[in-house]
Parts: C-alpha cells; sequence; structure tokens
C-alpha cells in the first residue's frame, strides 16, 4: 500500500515537517556524492550501531565521524536508497502535517525525536551484538504513524496499491491503513527474528509506533481529542 494523500486539512504551515523532509533529501544527496568507499564511511560513521551504541565494541578512530550517542539521533537523517527516502517522506508528509497541527512546531519536533530515540533502542536492545548499522527516518516516522491513528482513525486516506497491471486507488480509514501496516510490521519482525544480515529494521518500526501511540496524550493540545478508533468516543 502507497499513501498518496489524506483527506485531513491542517490549520498552520507544518514547518517542521517540511525542514526534515528537506534536511533529509539534503542528507541524502550528500551521501550519494560520496564514492561507494565514502558512503559506506558515512554508513558507519554517522549510523547507529547497536554493538558500539551499547558500549560492547568501539569504532576504530578512523571511522568515527561523531561520538557514538550522537548517532542515535544523526542515524535518522540518513538513507539506504531512494526507494528508502521517498518511501519515508511521503509517510511523513501525509502524516506528520496533522500532527505537527495537533502539537505544535515546537513540542512536535521534540515528540519526533524522542520516538525516533525510543526506535533506535527498541532495535538495538534485541540485537546488541550487531555491527549493522541503523539508518533511517522510520523509526521517528512510527511514532508520528501512531499518534495519528489515535488522533484521526477516521480521515480517509488514499492509496495506490500495486498488483502488477492492476493498480487501484482506493479511499480507507486511516485506522484500517495504519492498523494494518502495523501488523505487517509485527509479521515481519516475527519471520526476520534471528537474522542476522542487513534488512528492515522491524523493531525500529513497532518501537516507534508504540512510542507515538504512548505520547501523544502528553504532547497534543488539550483541545485536540483522542479518538477511538473502533466506538467513535473522543476525549
Amino acid at each position: 500500500m502507497i499513501p498518496l494523500r489524506d483527506d485531513n486539512p491542517t490549520k498552520i504551515t507544518p514547518v517542521v515537517t517540511i525542514t526534515l523532509i528537506v534536511v533529509c533529501v539534503g542528507v541524502f544527496i550528500w551521501q550519494v556524492a560520496h564514492d561507494p568507499e565514502g558512503q559506506q564511511l558515512i554508513t558507519y560513521g554517522l549510523g547507529a550501531i547497536p554493538v558500539t551504541l551499547l558500549g560492547e565494541r568501539q569504532l576504530a578512530p578512523e571511522i568515527a565521524i561523531v561520538p557514538t550517542y550522537v548517532t542515535v539521533f544523526s542515524s535518522m537523517f540518513l538513507h539506504g536508497g531512494w526507494m528508502h527516502l521517498i518511501g519515508n517522506m511521503a509517510y511523513l508528509w501525509i502524516f506528520g502535517n496533522n500532527i505537527e497541527d495537533a502539537m505544535g512546531h515546537v513540542r512536535y519536533v521534540t515528540f519526533y525525536i524522542i520516538c525516533g530515540i525510543v526506535a533506535v533502542f527498541a532495535h538495538a536492545l534485541p540485537n546488541a551484538d550487531s555491527a549493522i548499522p541503523m539508518v533511517g527516518a522510520s523509526g521517528a516516522i512510527s511514532g508520528v504513524l501512531g499518534a495519528y491513528l489515535l488522533l484521526h482513525p477516521h480521515a480517509r486516506v488514499l492509496l495506490f496499491i500495486p498488483l502488477g497491471f492492476f493498480a487501484p486507488l482506493i479511499r480507507l480509514k486511516a485506522m484500517w491503513v495504519l492498523g494494518a501496516w502495523f501488523v505487517m510490521q509485527l509479521v515481519s519482525s516475527a519471520m526476520n527474528a534471528g537474522n542476522e544480515g542487513g534488512g528492515v529494521a522491524f523493531g525500529a518500526h513497532i518501537g516507534g509506533f508504540i512510542a507515538g501511540m504512548a505520547l501523544v496524550p502528553l504532547f497534543k493540545y488539550r483541545n485536540v481529542p483522542l479518538e477511538n478508533p473502533f466506538t467513535g468516543w473522543t476525549r
């Protein structure tokens, strides 16, 4: 499922969401401007590596670009390829503007960063001996999706579903789109348990999503109600 837009207007200009997208795109252009060896150095020097983040090992001085703790933040702005970047930025644009609207600029960026931090450790802790860098904004954006599920579950999302020669456009409530997305992360995480190779950090997605749901009551404006996806009540 590829979301194209939602029917949920905003009252403010989402300057933080726009800035995050611009920064992620700019950083990725900087990444690909390097040769393959330079790109690998950036990934290892700025990506979040569980085994170094948790203190089991240290990077060689010629690879370490920033202190290890800084990679918790720097990893959120790196991406592993154009499709990784485009997918993340599409989700951030479609769902992030409404969360920024519900929280305000300052609280939104704080919320985003905290969700990203939780996501990094949700991946790192179960994979403490992994030396594979984790990069991408997916964990923080997952927090945005978790918040959206509780704030706007009945908003309609236009989806593009590529099925070979048949590629329909359909509209579904956000609760079904995000619920299906979360179930896919759970299933994929279970199927990839014990896989020591590289790939998608599904644990980060799950951790970020749960963090977003847990934190949204603390960061939203008081006059913005939470909605129950199934009964329709607000509070």
